[in-house]
């Protein structure tokens, strides 16, 4: 079954992303979700918190909570070192970490560059994927923050 990118979404626009490693695999997502980009700091443990949540920490008076990105993603768990980074992004009206092993680079793209996500099984989910996008350095996951924290998963992290 052909899988389309939604044409209305990206018809001939340029897109800002921001490239960054899990593992052996890169990922982006918008530029335009993106508040800032820390280096790696210890957080807060919570107890009984979602597997995904490493904890949380302060951010200039705000506490918001830190995702392993790559356990999220279905991936083993990330372990934070020197290099590691947290990216700060706003999904549903909330601030978040995003533990990543490096952040890559800030690329403005051709939205046409990104292709569809292929289909692997009928129970594969893509629906965290807004596509792939192929350059001369390999393949990079775009990754759609919206749909991989739903409104109401968020309000369970808040809680």
């Amino acid at each position: 079954m052909a899988t389309t990118i939604n044409s209305t979404m990206y018809s001939g626009e340029m897109l800002e992303i921001i490239a960054f490693r899990l593992h052996d695999q890169e990922f982006c997502v918008k530029t335009t979700t993106i508040r800032e980009i820390r280096g790696w700091a210890p957080s807060t443990p919570l107890p009984h918190a979602p597997k995904d949540v490493i904890g949380v920490m302060n951010l200039r008076g705000s506490v918001i909570p830190i995702i392993d990105l790559a356990y999220k993603l279905g991936m083993k768990s990330t372990v934070a070192n020197e290099r590691s980074a947290i990216v700060v992004a706003e999904v549903h009206n909330m601030v978040i970490g995003m533990l990543v092993d490096r952040v890559s680079d800030i690329l403005t793209i051709p939205s046409s560059q990104v292709q569809p996500v292929p289909e692997v099984s009928a129970s594969f989910d893509k629906s965290f994927s807004e596509g792939i996008i192929a350059n001369e350095h390999g393949m990079i996951c775009f990754l759609n923050l919206a749909k991989m924290f739903k409104g109401t998963e968020m309000e369970d992290i808040a809680a």
